[in-house]
């Protein structure tokens, strides 16, 4: 998936349902510069969906713990 993100960045955005911001980066990425803040903002919003997940699986086991 990091891969999608760096070579086509709006298609990330698009797979993880998230359509307004694959529309806008596909927008930046119609330049050649824009293309490197796209891949990064790709990379860096799907890292900070990973984390999201693992914060709520962990919040999961420790109200099952109690």
């Amino acid at each position: 998936m990091i891969l999608i993100a760096v070579l086509l960045p709006w298609l990330s955005f698009f797979l993880r349902g998230k359509i307004l911001s694959g529309i806008l980066c596909l927008i930046l990425q119609m330049t050649i510069l824009g293309w490197i803040p796209a891949a990064i903002w790709a990379v860096a919003s799907r890292v900070d969906g990973k984390n999201e997940q693992r914060i709520r699986k962990m919040e999961r086991n420790m109200r099952n713990y109690r």
